[in-house]
Formats: structure tokens, sequence, C-alpha cells
């Protein structure tokens, strides 16, 4: 199963990486039963979700392409209004300038919103699937008045137009949205993106498009950067509770406290994270409304690119897990390195060693687990042991998926 962070035109780095997997013939052997999203992710989630009930995931890419080229603020009227929009975020960010209620302005923006969701889902072929004939979708929201998260899933009710526009409704940006006996805001304010509706499926595993980045190299120093990481940290809070349940459950499953069963599954958790370095600095969270065509195409490459990164990495995984040094040796580059110390056989402290030549002693020592959650960001990081001792493999691949570099030790 696969949930998808939302964020805004961020959000569009999920488009690439979904394009890029559900059309990826490495994955030929998985299936998708289910797919989640929040807000921008709740629409990335639903283009791909129809793609998956038309049987046809190869053509996501192409329905998810449509929609954010659609969405883009092509031509010079749309490129200007963008360009005040971003800014007026920025202004707004620092309290430079005051925002203005969406209940003050007429519901123009929200009435496009709607429009470009018609033209690219035809919500009529969409009915309620309590008997699971379909994959299941699912979109988060929460209830402005009680507080209650909401998630709108296909096994128990059709999936509207109106479900999306709740999921996606920005409180200073759209008025809230009433539907389905509540009243709604973006579900960026609840669980972003859903996960317990996927869980309860009991699915093998679980593949988490994550927007809102989960680490920063510097303190943040000025105003837009405190806000911003205040922000992040906020935005990932539901979502690191969630998976940190789900590693407790699956450590207690592999140390044969709690048997699966019933309600009650291992789930393997991967998480394919927006790495920061393709996100503008001096913008901070505006960017999030940013709708300029580079910026989206910059977006969905760079989730092409973490999608072949993440494919990459279940070869390794699979390589190294089998205790196929040949394997690996395959994957890796002629000059790749590798740095490994404790808890690991100590290698390449002073000048790195080449992994051709020591990555059978590693190997043998090290093993990956998968009841932590593995992490693609601009490295692919697992949780390791050897023997009681934990640590973590780092690897980094190339562009075209060959590992240049290893690094084995304690947590970082």
């Amino acid at each position: 199963m696969i949930a998808c962070q939302g964020g805004g035109s961020h959000s569009a780095f999920g488009a690439g990486v979904l394009g890029r997997l559900l059309g990826a013939p490495e994955l030929a052997g998985h299936r998708v039963t289910g797919i989640s999203g929040t807000s921008g992710g709740a629409i990335c989630a639903l283009l791909a979700w129809t793609a998956l009930r038309d049987g046809d995931p190869s053509a996501a890419a192409a329905r998810l392409d449509a929609f954010w080229e659609d969405n883009a603020a092509d031509g010079i009227a749309a490129g200007v209004l963008n360009a005040g929009t971003v800014a007026a975020g920025v202004l707004q960010n620092l309290d430079a300038l005051p925002g203005v209620s969406p209940y003050a302005v007429p519901e123009f923006a929200a009435a496009a919103f709607r429009e470009l969701l018609e033209r690219h889902v035809d919500f009529t072929r969409i009915a309620a699937d309590p008997d699971a004939a379909f994959p299941l979708l699912v979109m988060g929201a929460v209830d402005v008045l009680t507080g209650d998260f909401r998630a709108f899933s296909s096994r128990r009710e059709r999936i509207t137009v109106d479900s999306v526009a709740a999921s996606a409704a920005i409180p200073n940006l759209f008025r809230a949205v009433t539907t389905a006996g509540g009243t709604y805001w973006d579900g960026l304010f609840s669980q972003n993106p859903p996960v317990r509706d996927l869980l309860a499926a009991l699915p093998d595993e679980l593949w988490v498009v994550q927007i809102t980045p989960s680490t920063v190299d510097e303190v943040p120093r000025t105003l837009t950067e405190i806000a911003d990481r205040r922000g992040e940290l906020s935005g990932n809070l539901s979502l690191y509770q969630e998976l940190a349940f789900v590693e407790t459950l699956n450590a207690l499953i592999d140390d044969g406290r709690l048997s699966p069963g019933g309600e009650i599954g291992r789930t393997v958790v991967r998480v394919i994270e927006l790495p920061r370095s393709v996100l503008p600095r001096t913008l901070g969270a505006a960017s999030k409304l940013d709708r300029s065509p580079a910026f989206l195409h910059r977006l969905r490459d760079a989730g092409r690119g973490q999608a072949d990164r993440f494919l990459a990495a279940l070869e390794f995984e699979r390589a190294w897990t089998g205790g196929d040094a040949a394997a690996v040796r395959k994957l890796a580059a002629d000059e790749a390195t590798l740095v490994s110390d404790t808890p690991f056989p100590p290698h390449g402290r002073g000048t790195r060693a080449r992994v051709h030549d020591v990555v059978d002693d590693v190997l043998a020592a090290a093993t990956l687990d998968t009841a932590r959650i593995q992490r693609v960001g601009d490295d692919v990081v697992w949780a390791a042991r050897r023997d009681d001792h934990r640590g973590v493999i780092s690897a980094r691949f190339d562009d075209r998926g060959g590992l240049t570099g290893l690094h084995l030790g304690r947590r970082r």
C-alpha cells in the first residue's frame, strides 16, 4: 500500500514518484492493494487509483502529469498572478503583510479547483466499494467543529469531488467544505497522510511518499527558517507517531512476544522523501504556493529520481538479505567505496575500502532489520544489527541505480 503526504505544490513530487513506481517493470511482482493521501497527496492518490481501478497502473504517469501540467500557472497573466501569490505568502510568513480571509473574497479559486478536478477525474464512475473489488482509496480531512479526524474511504462511501475538496481545503485559501455530515478543512491538520485505514487491511508493505522534510542540516536562525522548521515538525507529528507504532508491533512480532493474526500483522515500512535540495531556500513554506511550470517539472523530476533510487535500493536489499555478495558487486560501480565501523567489522577508516574487495566480510556480519523504517533520501538508510548490537547501513546510488558508496556504523 502507498500513503502520500500533501503539501501544496510540493505534492507534485508525489506525482513523479507514483508515476514511476506504478509503471515500473521492476515491480511486476508487487500488487498495490490500497492508496491514501491528504491535500495534494490526496489528488495524486486519486489519479493513481483511477489507473489501478482500470487495471492499467502504467497509465498513472500520464494522468498525473496531465493534471499537474493543467494546474501549472502557464502564460503571462497566470505567471504574474502566481508570482504575486508566492510573494504575498513570503510576506505573510514574515507578518509583513496581513492575510485575507477566504470568506472575505468570492469563491473563484474554489470553483476553478473543482473544475480542474472534474476535467481529470470522472467522478460519476466512482462508487462505494464495500466488497473490495478494487484497491482501497482513502483521503484525509479534519472536522473543523469537532476536531475529529476524517478518512473518506472507498470501502465505506462514494468518493466525490467534495471529498477531494475537503481534503485540500487549506484554511487560509479556501472556505471549509461541508459534505458527508461534517464541515472539513485540509487533512494536513490530521493524518498526513492517512495510514491507519491502510494498516487495517494488513498489508505486507507500506510505502510512504513524504513531502515534508524530516531533517535539517543547521539550526534555524531567521524568522522564516524558524517558522518553516516549526511547521515541518508539526506537519510530520501524526505520521511519526503512527509509523513508530508500526515499528513497535514489528519488533514485538519478530521477538516472539506478539503473534500475528486477526487485526495484527507485520508491515515493512519504506519512506520515500522529498530531498530538501529541490526546494528554494529563500521562499520557505511559501514555495508550496508556487505553481510555476518549471518548479512543478522540477518536483516531478525529483520524484522520478527518488523512485529510481528506491527501486535500486529494493534490488540491493534483496541481494543483501539473500547473502548474495556477487549480486551486491554487480550493483556496485567499479570504484564504489565502503566505510565500516563499530558494531560492524572495521574497514576504510583511513583510505576508503572498495565495496568489491570487502563486501563478503561485512555482508556476513550485518543483518538488515526490516522491522525498522527504511528511508530513501539523499542516501538510502536501513536499520541493521550485528548480534545484539544495532547500527545502520547507508547506501548511495547514482542516477543509473549503481551503488557508489556504502557506510555501516552506529546510528548518526
